[in-house]
């Protein structure tokens, strides 16, 4: 089945041929056709090139997109759209005048998350989390990772990868899994951590791993959650079992996380809202890609990842939503994008960027997704009419989108 676009006033994010991320000030250029068309052949992309030599197919549908901007779709690289019921009154709390910090130790938190989980079927959490994960897909995530971590038990955290796996079975997007056990202490093991970490590694993930249930490990590697040496531990042990290190780090304070990290072979390290110069010569040179979260900052008040001086240092940078119950509930991909540009101060070009090409290197789909290049996945975004595609972060609360393809079809709920 073949379908072409034509008369595309801005296609982005074009490459002639594959790469894997953008770093630097190469970040600063976001490659596009002006008066374009597009092809797209079953489910990838065939061709593409300028209105003036474009080809006529036979029995192809035709879109014609005059005046819209057409774009790869998202790819975001840290999510935990899988969870059950809410925390609306810790966003309550928060107004208040409670911190993180203080609606964790009176229970709140993720240990009222992994509550509420517990208590929930997994029939009732996938029809929750379907919804969710619809919602991403229509405002224009076309790749998504999501996280286990809201179990704490070894039920709980098998329930939750499960879900992500049906999920994965009964919707078009690419579906990354990330087994996230060490997301917060148990309350029984508050005193003896060491416990907790010999229950995730010889209990949660033999099973997980029998199970096929995830792709990467992961950890909240700071203050008051797992330290350093849990961390390393609990990376050690998932690399035995195939799972590559994807790791929370530096939200609220740097202690040399973000060092092992690079150390142990972590794809990603995320949140980084604060970054020291140490942190960033870790990464320099690193195969590992620092992702922000931006919509994080902005709902809970802390700082924004410093990215204009991570990309002044070279480094790339990915963007992803961070969706979940507590410090993000929200997975629009569009809000993460025009925050970056209005509260980090990244260009559009950039910012595009790292929610595209360096979001799918960060979950391991730079060969597939992430770009307009022959022979990847045929998932797109096609605006409403624009005048520019800087409008997309300036018109940051506005619906823009008109249509949204994954793997060559036209989504439809």
């Amino acid at each position: 089945m073949q379908t072409i676009i034509i008369n595309i006033k801005q296609l982005l994010q074009v490459r002639e041929t594959s790469i894997t991320k953008v770093s630097g000030a190469e970040m600063a250029h976001l490659p596009m056709l002006e008066n374009a068309f597009l092809v797209l052949e079953n489910d990838i992309i065939s061709d593409f090139g300028l209105m003036e030599n474009c080809p006529k197919l036979e029995n192809a549908t035709i879109v014609d997109a005059t005046g819209k901007i057409v774009l790869p779709s998202f790819c975001d690289s840290h999510t935990h759209i899988v969870y059950a019921g809410n925390r609306s009154g810790e966003f309550v709390d928060r107004i208040n005048g409670l911190s993180y910090e203080e609606i964790a130790n009176r229970g709140g938190g993720i240990l009222n998350s992994a509550k509420k989980l517990n208590e929930t079927t997994e029939e009732e959490i996938y029809n929750q989390s379907k919804k969710r994960l619809e919602e991403v897909i229509s405002q224009g995530t076309g790749a998504v990772e999501i996280k286990s971590g809201y179990g704490l038990t070894v039920e709980g955290e098998l329930k939750m990868l499960r879900v992500i796996k049906k999920l994965k079975e009964n919707y078009p997007i690419a579906i990354k899994s990330t087994f996230l056990g060490a997301h917060a202490f148990p309350t029984e093991y508050k005193e003896n951590h060491q416990a907790y970490i010999n229950l995730i590694i010889n209990e949660m993930l033999p099973k997980i791993a029998a199970e096929n249930l995830a792709d990467y490990i992961d950890a909240f590697l700071e203050t008051g959650y797992f330290s350093v040496s849990e961390t390393i531990q609990i990376m050690e042990a998932g690399k035995k079992y195939g799972l590559t290190p994807k790791i929370h780090v530096n939200q609220f304070t740097a202690i040399d996380g973000i060092k092992a990290c690079v150390e142990n072979g972590a794809l990603s390290v995320d949140h980084l809202e604060i970054v020291t110069e140490e942190d960033i010569e870790a990464l320099r040179d690193s195969a590992c890609m620092p992702v922000a979260l931006p919509s994080c900052s902005y709902f809970i008040s802390i700082p924004y990842t410093p990215a204009r001086q991570m990309l002044n240092a070279g480094l790339p940078l990915a963007l992803a939503s961070d969706f979940n119950p507590g410090t993000t509930p929200s997975g629009n991909m569009h809000f993460v994008v025009a925050t970056a540009c209005i509260k980090m101060k990244m260009t559009p070009e950039e910012a595009i960027n790292a929610a595209t090409i360096n979001g799918a290197y960060a979950i391991d789909l730079s060969d597939s997704h992430g770009s307009i290049t022959k022979g990847k996945k045929a998932n797109l975004i096609i605006t409403k009419p624009l005048h520019s595609f800087y409008e997309i972060p300036y018109c940051f609360a506005t619906n823009l989108i008109d249509s949204v393809w994954l793997d060559g079809e036209k989504v439809t709920f």
